[in-house]
């Protein structure tokens, strides 16, 4: 056991210089212990390196794709054609020199379920007829025609987007080369639709002045 010279003790420490010295050298090298030990036990613990959470959390990549609930998944079969009307549309019945019509369809699904028809361009076609005279149509000269399958409730009926007819005369073979216009003058003219194999039972007439 260690001996003190001039009755100095761990309590009281005793020197040349005051005892508040001698506390602040031993209250160091007591923190430098204590960070000591703490150091050693984080390298040997390592907090969080195998904790539950991060071996749960997926990788990149690893995620899978959720499944899709089966009342999200659109069960409506096609449209049986004899439940679907259409009838052709203008926005007027007679049109000034200037005017041009404005050509759309509306589509009703008269059947007592839900089902899905095709309504995209590829299968809306307009025919513009003068007695038996085929005028004008849609599909002459189409371009990117495209698909567009659609729901249409019980009862449910469903307009397209009117376009402009520029009162010209079309065929298949005339897409490259200007067109001539119609003859007006209070000429009629008569307006078919059709979806698909699908055509309206009636006409809409309308004039051109």
């Amino acid at each position: 056991m260690p001996t003190y010279p001039h009755g100095m003790s761990l309590r009281n420490p005793v020197g040349p210089q005051p005892p508040s010295v001698y506390w602040r050298r031993r209250l160091l090298v007591i923190a430098g212990l204590v960070a000591i030990v703490v150091v050693v036990i984080l390298i040997i613990v390592r907090p969080g390196a195998s904790s539950p959470e991060a071996d749960e959390t997926p990788t990149p990549g690893s995620t899978s794709t959720p499944s899709v609930p089966p009342e999200d998944v659109d069960e409506d079969a096609l449209c049986d054609p004899s439940v679907v009307t259409l009838e052709p549309i203008t926005d007027a019945a007679s049109y000034g020199p200037d005017n041009q019509p404005l050509l759309s369809m509306s589509i009703t699904n008269s059947g007592a379920v839900a089902c899905t028809l095709d309504v995209g361009t590829a299968a809306q076609q307009y025919v513009i007829t003068s007695g038996t005279e085929r005028i004008w149509s849609s599909a002459d000269c189409q371009e990117a025609p495209a698909e567009s399958p659609m729901v249409f409730q019980a009862g449910e009926t469903k307009t397209t987007t009117p376009f402009p007819w520029a009162r010209i005369r079309s065929a298949p073979d005339s897409c490259g080369a200007d067109r001539p216009p119609v003859v007006a003058g209070g000429a009629s003219y008569h307006l078919t639709v059709l979806l698909g194999e699908l055509e309206s039972a009636d006409t809409k007439q309308f004039v051109l002045q």
